[in-house]
């Protein structure tokens, strides 16, 4: 891993965004899949498994049978015809994902969710998506985490029942399922999918809010950085349904300058982090936008902790970072982790 080539990989996010905006107004990349799927399994390690558990938690929300597991697990849900198996792999070849999908090839509707087409996990697969994120050469997950979210976003959409209806728009009915290399029935989705979302548009908004932090980081970057630089680590933290910006954040704080970093969603904090601001010189970013979010605060200005809010005004926080659009939630959801991300390149240079 390169720092300076982490910073560039960072500074090409809003061109890689908006090719993939192109790419999604130019087609759906998710037209193949059978129009009778009955369940959904994500299936990731790391950074793609924190994509995959918001994906999952938005198409159970949309009345979907959907969830994300460790790719590792020993046990999940069977392969079978009405199965979707989410295959999700940057690079293409985790070990722990290659392994999880040679259970369902040839037996669930397989798709392949890389940046390396071509890659090992692409290999039998009934359908290969590429995330187009471009090649990272820092050598960590950042652009293709970004893409992963939007990508899974763009698949929820497809998938979701509009006004109680299946993706073929025909009334869903208990047991229906495909056949692996089925067809879509005709009047599937078409581009932005069945919930009516401008993914493109979302994208080239999710590029301008990603160019605002990128170009105003003179202002705001180094008094970041000097507020979550304690002795003790950097706490991370964001409602459920976005927090992957949590996970993302606290990965690239480890993964990058190698510092102590821990992620929390912001109701389970008073369960769970709370006892940590009593001994601690406890330094937080917070996401803020779960109705938890003054509960937390409470706590932490009776324990005088320090606490940077990435969008949206909080009071109590010690400083915030504002960006364009960042009162839009999937614009958040895709943008906000670039904070953390711009904090850790700067602290991994510095240490030469």
């Amino acid at each position: 891993m390169i720092p300076d080539l982490y910073l560039a990989d960072l500074e090409a996010k809003p061109a890689a965004l908006a090719g993939l905006a192109d790419a999604l107004a130019s087609a759906d990349p998710f037209s193949a899949i059978p129009s009778r799927i009955r369940r959904v399994l994500l299936l990731g390690m790391g950074s793609s498994r924190y994509a995959a558990r918001v994906a999952a938690l938005r198409l159970r929300s949309a009345g979907v049978d959907a969830v994300a597991e460790y790719a590792s697990a020993a046990a999940s849900y069977p392969p079978g015809p009405g199965t979707l198996v989410v295959a999700i792999s940057a690079t293409g070849g985790s070990r722990e994902t290659l392994d999880a999908v040679a259970r369902h090839r040839g037996r669930s509707f397989v798709l392949a969710l890389t940046n390396v087409p071509g890659s090992p996990v692409t290999e039998g697969a009934d359908l290969v998506v590429p995330m187009l994120a471009g090649e990272e050469r820092g050598g960590v997950s950042c652009r293709t985490f970004q893409h992963t979210l939007a990508l899974l976003l763009a698949l929820a959409d497809h998938l979701s029942p509009a006004d109680g209806l299946g993706p073929s728009g025909d009334p869903v009915a208990p047991g229906d399922s495909a056949a692996p290399g089925d067809s879509v029935a005709p009047g599937g989705p078409a581009v932005p999918g069945a919930s009516g979302r401008d993914m493109p548009g979302l994208l080239l908004r999710t590029a301008e809010a990603t160019a605002d932090l990128l170009d105003r980081r003179g202002e705001w970057l180094a008094p970041a950085a000097a507020l979550l630089d304690g002795p003790h680590g950097v706490y991370t933290i964001a409602p459920a349904e976005r927090l992957s910006s949590a996970e993302q954040s606290a990965l690239m704080f480890r993964e990058g300058p190698r510092r102590p970093a821990d992620a929390c969603e912001t109701g389970d904090w008073a369960h769970v982090d709370v006892y940590l601001t009593k001994t601690l010189d406890y330094r937080a970013v917070l996401y803020p936008g779960s109705r938890y979010d003054e509960q937390a605060m409470d706590w932490i200005r009776q324990r005088g902790s320090t606490v940077l809010a990435v969008g949206g005004e909080v009071p109590g926080v010690a400083d915030r970072v504002r960006y364009r659009h960042d009162d839009e939630p999937d614009v958040a959801l895709l943008t906000e982790t670039l904070v953390a991300e711009l904090v850790a390149a700067r602290w991994w240079l510095a240490q030469g």
